[in-house]
């Protein structure tokens, strides 16, 4: 039989299991980068940038999860009315949860945190994240569609399926609530409850999902620049590799396969997208481009730890019940 120290030990190892894996990889990529190159050097590449542009893209990194928080009150405006502040910490704690937490398992917090502050049912919360994250990935997507699209040796043909990509959405959106009955009807009584709340959380009409449209696009237009810029700065060229960069880092935060902090797969993705938009291939090149990387990473991480600590000065408001 177990002493109660070791299953008081046991219990508090299981219990924060996910917080020291991640602190576990952190330190681990830490002292990988200090002995491969050093930190010296990585953080060297911001000192031939200047404070200046650092101080700009972080601000503008930043602006975007005011813009994220205003899609998600666009979303709620009953529950959310006159509470844009504790949302936005809200969204910021779901964020950086969502950027910490290995294979997206952050992403569980939100309609938790939405359940608790404003009284929203888990399954409503969770059908509009649902939907945020589609329209996330088809922005990032079609982003990449139009380089793709004007590399290609096909033209018109390539533009038109480009196009037809762009209107999923729409598709999506018209067809949704045949779909959903549809979904209603092959389920037992006792769930039908849960597919209402499903539905509630769809886009209720065409403006609501043009406003969550156009929010997306503007945000990861910011965000996407910002970070090609970044790069640009940091010597990663031309600037189609610059911004497959960018695009890169942000397809790998976004998937399923995310490690810890985005440690190894947010460079990687930048890499993979700055060399599948033309970056050079040399020794010297590749160099550049995985210092700029990890400082593009490094960007990203400070811009949602600002976030977070604006969030958190926001007093937590009382939340509202269920209903």
């Amino acid at each position: 039989m177990k002493c109660p120290m070791v299953v008081t030990r046991l219990s508090w190892f299981i219990r924060n299991r996910m917080t020291l894996l991640t602190l576990a990889v952190v330190l681990a990529y830490a002292a990988f980068i200090e002995w491969f190159w050093g930190w010296s050097v990585i953080l060297g590449q911001w000192g031939k940038v200047g404070p200046l542009p650092i101080l700009i893209a972080l601000a503008l990194l930043t602006s975007t999860y005011f813009l994220r928080t205003w899609r998600i009150h666009d979303y709620f405006p009953g529950e959310t009315k006159g509470r844009y502040a504790p949302l936005f910490r809200v969204t910021q704690v779901h964020n950086l949860l969502n950027v910490m937490m290995p294979f997206r398992t952050g992403e569980t917090s939100f309609p938790l945190l939405m359940r608790a502050e404003f009284g929203i049912p888990l399954a409503r919360s969770t059908a509009a994240l649902l939907v945020m994250r589609l329209l996330d990935l088809h922005a990032l997507l079609a982003a990449a569609g139009v380089g793709l699209a004007m590399g290609s040796r096909h033209g018109l043909f390539a533009w038109l399926l480009w196009l037809c990509f762009l209107l999923l959405p729409v598709a999506a959106f018209a067809v949704r609530v045949p779909l959903v009955r549809l979904t209603g009807k092959a389920l037992p009584a006792r769930a039908q409850s849960i597919v209402r709340e499903l539905e509630r959380g769809l886009p209720e009409d065409a403006s609501a999902f043009a406003r969550a449209w156009l929010m997306t696009v503007v945000n990861w237009l910011v965000k996407v620049a910002v970070l090609a810029w970044a790069l640009g700065l940091m010597q990663v060229a031309p600037l189609s590799a610059s911004f497959g960069g960018a695009l890169g880092g942000e397809l790998s935060s976004v998937l399923p396969v995310h490690a810890p902090g985005g440690i190894g797969t947010y460079p990687a993705g930048i890499t993979a997208g700055a060399l599948a938009f033309g970056a050079p291939t040399d020794k010297a090149a590749l160099t550049i481009l995985a210092q700029a990387s990890i400082n593009g990473h490094l960007l990203v991480i400070v811009s949602a730890l600002i976030g977070t600590a604006i969030g958190l000065l926001v007093p937590k408001g009382r939340a509202r019940k269920a209903a």
